[in-house]
């Protein structure tokens, strides 16, 4: 095990736990879980394990209550569940996360593989999922990055993580069973009314509004692009959510929770704006992210193999790279908001640098706007 344990790596939060005899059944000992029954449901509904299992809590994952499974045998597995509590309808839904890799996993986009559902919430008072064990780390920051990926590996690792994207925005959603997964017309449209939405809601609660927001709302609204054929998209798509092998290819992509059916460039444009890119002044990749380390490539590399390989027009790359800085300013700003009335606590929180983040991404709406 790692001595540095981060989000995602694989490594332990706390000590392997047996679940075996009385021991498995003190309070608490696995949030969320009750060992015994998952043994009984893995018994029946999954083949080539064999329970009683070890379990190891990963962290990362949007607060899914997310383990590592190992078995008498030495197999691992990975389980995963919603968190405790009271949740809005359609959050951390874990048939939806299931059906995406079952489908995807007919693919050659790089998914765990799917191993069983359980809809039945009387065996733990929640549906979850079992799910093959994947191998590489996700890259959260430059220090991932230093102590994982060679110069030459960085290399690879921007050409694996376009390239991954590229495959998923080439599947038809009919042919993998996703066809219903969601609307297929007027992504964009919908977004920038969940979003600006947001904005205005907040506002007060902020106090702070921003003309710059309005203007790019009505420029967004006014020159709405035709969105082409559906496609899956993941919504967060990023090196936070990829598992790198040690050559830096993307072996998995996780976290699927909130994708849907939409428009891919959308998405494209997305994973560009989180490409950090250490050669633009001032650029809005976050200090220390991943793809700030050395040795890895512009974002003009991945937007040209992005275009080879699924002939994309590109031609309204920076309304959609604009609209995802508005929407990230927004996201923020109802943060912030919760923040100054006090619905999260502020302690340890660097408030000013989320407000500054915030204006940022106004600024970077603004002026990747300017080129349209």
């Amino acid at each position: 095990m790692s001595a540095r344990c981060r989000p995602g790596d694989g490594c332990a939060s706390f000590p392997g736990v047996s679940t075996t005899g009385a021991e498995a059944g003190q309070a608490g000992q696995i949030p969320g879980y009750d060992p015994e029954a998952v043994d009984a449901w893995i018994r029946v509904n999954v083949e080539g394990l064999t329970p009683p299992f070890t379990w190891v809590r990963l962290e990362g994952g949007h607060s899914n209550l997310t383990y590592l499974l190992t078995d008498t045998e030495g197999r691992e597995a990975v389980i995963r569940r919603p968190p405790e509590g009271e949740l809005l309808p359609k959050a951390h839904d874990m048939g939806r996360e299931f059906r995406i890799i079952s489908g995807l996993g007919a693919t050659d986009v790089p998914v765990a593989t799917a191993y069983g559902y359980c809809e039945d919430p009387s065996v733990i008072g929640a549906h979850f999922y079992v799910m093959s064990k994947v191998g590489g780390r996700a890259m959260y920051d430059d220090t991932d990055v230093e102590e994982w990926l060679s110069m030459e590996a960085r290399v690879r690792m921007a050409d694996s993580f376009i390239e991954t994207l590229a495959r998923l925005h080439s599947v038809v959603p009919a042919d993998v069973g996703l066809d219903d997964l969601g609307r297929h017309d007027g992504y964009v449209a919908r977004q920038l009314r969940t979003w600006y939405g947001s904005w205005t809601a907040s506002a007060e609660g902020a106090k702070y509004d921003d003309d710059r927001i309005h203007a790019l709302h009505e420029m967004f609204q006014n020159n709405l692009p035709e969105q082409g054929p559906a496609r899956v998209v993941h919504g967060d798509y990023g090196a936070h959510n990829c598992m790198v092998d040690a050559g830096g290819n993307v072996v998995a992509v996780l976290d699927w929770e909130i994708s849907t059916l939409g428009d891919p460039m959308a998405d494209f444009a997305y994973a560009i704006n989180g490409w950090g890119d250490p050669d633009v002044e001032g650029d809005s990749g976050v200090s220390g992210s991943a793809t700030t380390a050395p040795g890895f490539p512009p974002r003009e590399r991945l937007i040209t193999r992005y275009a080879e390989m699924t002939g994309a027009d590109l031609s309204n790359l920076d309304y959609y790279r604009s609209f995802n800085y508005f929407k990230t300013a927004c996201i923020l700003h109802g943060v912030y908001a919760r923040y100054m009335v006090g619905q999260k606590s502020t302690e340890g929180v660097d408030i000013d640098g989320l407000f500054d983040r915030m204006k940022n991404a106004i600024h970077f709406a603004e002026t990747t706007a300017a080129a349209l």
